[in-house]
């Protein structure tokens, strides 16, 4: 979907349009959402994940002393905080190691592309039984944002949906930014494939209907209120508010430069404008292409493509956030679904390997320049203390403003926590 800055739209920024899911409109989500209003202070949050599974061995928990076929061929560097070393190709992020926190010793065994996502996007292990929702559909739920902005927003897309919430907490779907082009975001309005136009001549029809009709006042509460959720859904449709935020071009030319000329720092700036106007989450899941850490052959190759982005980019953000006062009222969290094996292949790559990988979380009452968990001497296990993606999920809720613990009743009517099995690390927030 385009937004552009002027007050109309050309044929080139027309505002695409897809439906939420299910054939649910965004008027009829939010119409749903209506009765679920979210109370007491609770933070904004970003979400970045990285695709494919990168390596830990090789970026935040690199083993020096170990043997040539399981330490690779990076070497550490020093951060900020004495006696904590990444590897030497994100220097940004090892100065600005301050601002966020490394979480090494996590731990499970679903080393499996599509069930291991689906369980670190939601922090529950799943099931064939219950759909759990994403991190942003929860948001949603708890967080709405103003009427004429979305809660919540994915870019380039959302994987595991919102689950027993409903589909009225589905993510708003935008496509990843490339440095130099027009923007356009696919997924925001009532008709798969209505535009901006189309849909002001359908409201212009609902509205004349609306008066031909008016008086019908026996109708039932859903169809009387049907005009105030349409009306609803065509503000965030149309809102300067959210073309705005989506309009990198109001970006000053050095601040896009500092995050990147490529799709996954344009996409962190773009995260931060979202978060920055009123929009409550954001999820950042590249789909494979420029960014994918599922390096089965040819590993350090592709890492030295891959981390110099992410280090730039990544830092940037954690600096602008800081930079701007929103790094205390925004929750972030980095990780991909796994690690890689401590071996190197004969294709000089890593593979799947569930029992040790790390994550990142920063802002709020993250305490940066912190290490929660140790791996063993081959980053193989934990060494110590482990961690499960429900820790990490529960840790992100805590740092959000929302309980783990909080029960949601599904759409069969029975009570469901929110992060049953896990607990937040408390050395992150002591």
């Amino acid at each position: 979907m385009n937004f552009h800055t002027e007050s109309t739209f050309s044929r080139r920024s027309l505002l695409q349009v897809g439906a939420l899911g299910a054939g649910l409109t965004l008027a009829d989500g939010l119409r749903l959402r209506a009765a679920d209003k979210a109370k007491g202070s609770l933070r904004s949050a970003i979400f970045v994940f990285l695709e494919g599974g990168p390596s830990h061995q090789d970026t935040f928990d690199l083993k020096p002393q170990a043997a040539a076929e399981f330490r690779g061929e990076f070497r550490p560097i020093d951060t900020s905080v004495a006696g904590v070393q990444i590897c030497e190709h994100m220097p940004n992020l090892a100065r600005d190691f301050g601002r966020y926190a490394i979480v090494r010793g996590v731990t499970h065994n679903l080393a499996d592309h599509g069930i291991g996502k689906k369980y670190v996007l939601t922090g529950n292990l799943p099931t064939p039984v219950l759909q759990y929702p994403e991190y942003g559909s929860v948001v949603a739920r708890q967080h709405p944002s103003a009427r004429d902005l979305p809660t919540y927003v994915a870019i380039d897309e959302a994987f595991v949906g919102p689950g027993y919430l409903g589909t009225q907490y589905s993510a708003l779907t935008a496509e990843k930014p490339r440095h130099g082009f027009p923007y356009r975001v696919r997924g925001v309005t009532l008709d798969d494939g209505l535009t901006v136009a189309r849909y002001s001549r359908q409201k212009q029809l609902l509205d004349d209907l609306d008066t031909a009709f008016r008086g019908f006042e026996k109708l039932d509460d859903e169809v009387r209120s049907l005009d105030r959720f349409s009306e609803q859904a065509y503000q965030i449709v149309s809102s300067p508010r959210t073309r705005t935020a989506f309009d990198l071009s109001k970006e000053k030319v050095s601040e896009s430069d500092r995050f990147g000329k490529h799709e996954f720092g344009q996409t962190l700036l773009l995260a931060c404008r979202l978060i920055e106007a009123g929009v409550h989450f954001v999820t950042v899941r590249l789909r494979p292409a420029e960014f994918d850490f599922d390096t089965h052959s040819n590993n350090f190759s592709k890492l030295r493509t891959l981390l110099p982005p992410f280090d730039r980019g990544l830092s940037a953000l954690l600096g602008r956030l800081s930079e701007r006062g929103r790094l205390d009222s925004t929750s972030l969290f980095v990780t991909g679904e796994f690690g890689r094996t401590p071996r190197v292949n004969g294709g000089a790559g890593r593979d799947h390997w569930a029992r040790a990988m790390c994550s990142l979380l920063a802002g709020g009452d993250i305490r940066g320049g912190r290490v929660a968990g140790a791996s063993d001497e081959t980053a193989s296990a934990p060494s110590g203390d482990a961690f499960s993606p429900d820790d990490l999920a529960a840790s992100f809720f805590r740092n959000t403003g929302i309980d783990p613990k909080t029960e949601f009743q599904t759409n069969v009517g029975r009570p469901v926590t929110l992060v049953r099995n896990g607990d937040p690390i408390e050395s992150l927030f002591a």
